[in-house]
């Protein structure tokens, strides 16, 4: 997510998968599929092996610089090891998707068609994801969504068809290891300047960056917990 104040695609569409109740309160989250092309499937041997279903990475602050509210592509930027990171985990055949907070939308900073812009440029540095959950809503808006809630890595599993119990989380901030945690995923922080030390201190597990994120996720054999 980034920061701790806010936060060709097909047509960005809202899920049934999340959202707020009925009476008034938010929609649920835009959802991408990938473009053009079936997304990745859940490997058939992935639970055997000991491996994620999915890996859903948080965009700003993980993938790539955070810029608030950037609905500029030319200023997207990825964080070192970002494209070897996802590229390892998509070698492995295992789908990877994106779980975003976009609370510009909902302050009237950002347009849909802004998030995808940026959302493409994405994908031209780092290759395709096979899905894209975002969440348009401000704090105060009540959805189901918005990190902490687990609205997003619900709607993105549902998506590609995988368990969120046997689904990882990859983010930078508190609020993405509360929302894979209260949607049973598994969550690995990759700290930066902004990650408070008390949320580093209550990860489960951590990692010195994305790329070693992505080992500690696929080497099953390694005992969990503690920083990679």
């Amino acid at each position: 997510m980034g920061i701790h104040t806010s936060d060709s695609h097909p047509p960005l569409v809202p899920s049934p998968a999340s959202g707020g109740a009925p009476g008034g309160a938010p929609d649920g989250p835009w959802v991408t599929p990938r473009a053009g092309v079936p997304p990745t499937r859940v490997p058939h041997d992935a639970d055997d092996a000991g491996l994620p279903q999915a890996v859903l990475f948080d965009r700003d602050g993980t993938l790539v610089v955070d810029v608030p509210y950037n609905g500029d592509p030319e200023r997207v930027r990825p964080l070192p090891t970002a494209g070897a990171a996802v590229e390892a985990v998509r070698a492995l055949g295992i789908p990877v998707g994106v779980v975003s907070n976009q609370s510009g939308v909902a302050r009237g900073l950002l347009t849909r068609e802004q998030v995808s812009a940026v959302h493409r440029r994405v994908e031209r540095l780092l290759g395709p994801f096979d899905v894209w959950a975002v969440c348009p809503h401000g704090p105060d808006d009540g959805c189901g969504c918005r990190k902490p809630a687990p609205g997003l890595v619900f709607a993105a599993c549902e998506r590609l068809g995988a368990d969120p119990a046997r689904c990882a989380v990859i983010g930078d901030i508190g609020a993405d290891m509360a929302a894979a945690r209260a949607a049973g995923a598994r969550g690995v922080l990759v700290p930066t300047p902004v990650t408070l030390p008390a949320e580093t201190a209550a990860a489960d597990e951590r990692a010195s960056d994305l790329l070693a994120a992505v080992r500690l996720l696929t080497a099953p054999a390694r005992p969990a917990g503690g920083a990679a």
